[in-house]
């Protein structure tokens, strides 16, 4: 199966890229059926922001074939620990992605480095959750501020995706095998760019803030049309391990300091 073209040039594959996607671009789509929406409403050439809800350890597969199949290649936000494991950490090291060291003393180089890669004009995919979902009734959680702050700092679009579907072939927080079979449908709807220019340019907490709750609504609007629900009034703070009203939630630091 031949790779779509790519309309980025900022996001153009190396041999390394090439090679891992072009294996698991067609798997996916010949073990699992793509009900995608929304592949037009990814900007034009030149930097993205991609931010997703987090269901499944299989829903980066689900996403990156999404990007490739409307030409753009994804630089993610990995945690650092696979960068160290054996062949894996080798591709995503070759492949552009972007190491995340959660436990660091500076979460600024987090950001440091997803914009150096907005900068050079590439799509990069952040999960502002930071974790898979540990809502019982897997809606996104509250999110953290590192989309938030770099889409204020540097004014690229932002870009929602809702995922349903992955949960079904991986389960959500264990690393459990595959499964493929009967064949699951991987739902996914992207909506339009998130609306902050009202915000830009401003890094009060406040703004911050605020921002961080618009891209988490964006991204519950999407996950509703892929269950084809009406998403909840509240949302789950992990660090109170109780739902909160969506009026009052705080957005978590950039980096979980747990």
């Amino acid at each position: 199966m031949a790779l779509p073209a790519v309309t980025n040039p900022a996001d153009a594959p190396g041999l390394i890229f090439r090679m891992g996607v072009g294996t698991l671009y067609p798997l996916a789509r010949i073990l699992t059926r793509f009900d995608h929406h929304g592949g037009e409403n990814l900007p034009g050439p030149g930097p993205a922001l991609i931010v997703s809800n987090h269901i499944s350890n299989y829903d980066p597969v689900v996403l990156g074939a999404f990007l490739v199949a409307n030409g753009r290649w994804p630089h993610w936000l990995a945690k650092k620990e696979l960068f160290s494991v054996p062949i894996v950490g080798w591709v995503a090291s070759a492949s552009g992605q972007i190491p995340v060291d959660r436990k660091g003393p500076n979460p600024a180089k987090v950001l440091h480095d997803a914009k150096a890669a907005l900068d050079k004009g590439m799509t990069v995919v952040m999960y502002p959750e930071g974790t898979i979902t540990a809502d019982p009734l897997h809606w996104p959680m509250t999110g953290r501020t590192g989309a938030a702050r770099l889409a204020l700092e540097t004014g690229v679009p932002v870009i929602p995706v809702g995922q349903w579907g992955p949960q079904e072939v991986m389960g959500y927080k264990e690393m459990t095998f595959p499964k493929l079979w009967p064949r699951k449908t991987m739902k996914l709807y992207c909506g339009t760019d998130v609306e902050l220019s009202d915000l830009r340019g401003r890094h009060d907490l406040a703004s911050v803030r605020e921002a961080t709750n618009r891209i988490m609504d964006a991204i519950d609007a999407q996950v509703a049309r892929a269950r084809g629900e009406f998403p909840p009034p509240d949302r789950y703070d992990m660090r109170k391990g109780a739902r909160i009203p969506k009026s009052i939630a705080s957005a978590r630091p950039v980096v979980d300091p747990h």
